[in-house]
């Protein structure tokens, strides 16, 4: 799970902002919690122990990132790092508190024989969370920026793993988001 940036354009320690009386970073660590995954990591660098002191982690393993502020690519390859010798990780982002156990379920139990990754889709708009196979790790590897996978994934054999009515795909980047899930 990433969940390292600094929060700029929601204007900092968006992990931290309350949704429904709890920080916004736990109703993702819950829902990965709920899920038959063997391992969740979850990748911090900007504010990581006020995080780590104000957020029940569910059982996550926290990765503190120091380069951070090298954007979303640098946090994926370190909780990639983290995770060692596995056939895939699944990833999911930190402001993203709809998610639900169901949709990281299907996404597990999708046939995915010949592809590289599997993701999400909600209304046939890709999502996530996204199941990258170990095949593409290297090229993970070599990402830089702050997109994350999703250029890498545009050039990839990609299954695309129908999740509608399961949870939802919105993300926080802004407090006007985060006010109107509140409501």
């Amino acid at each position: 799970m990433l969940a390292a940036g600094e929060g700029r354009r929601f204007g900092g320690r968006k992990q931290l902002a309350e949704l429904h009386g709890r920080p916004l970073l736990e109703h993702v660590l819950s829902a990965m919690a709920a899920t038959p995954l063997e391992r969740v990591v979850v990748v911090l660098g900007a504010n990581a122990d006020e995080v780590l002191s104000g957020v029940d982690l569910y059982g996550a393993e926290p990765v503190v990132f120091a380069a951070w502020h090298e954007g979303q690519a640098a946090s994926l390859r370190a909780g990639l790092d983290a995770l060692g010798d596995v056939a895939g990780a699944v990833v999911a982002l930190g402001d993203q508190p709809r998610l639900s156990p169901l949709a990281v379920e299907r996404l597990l139990s999708a046939p995915t024989d010949g592809f590289d990754a599997a993701r999400a889709t909600y209304a046939g708009k890709p999502g996530h969370p996204v199941l990258l196979r170990r095949s593409l790790f290297p090229a993970v590897r070599q990402l830089s920026g702050d997109e994350g996978a999703r250029g890498l994934l545009e050039h990839a054999r990609v299954a695309s793993v129908a999740c509608d009515g399961l949870g939802g795909p919105e993300d926080v980047d802004t407090r006007d988001e985060l006010e109107e899930l509140n409501r």
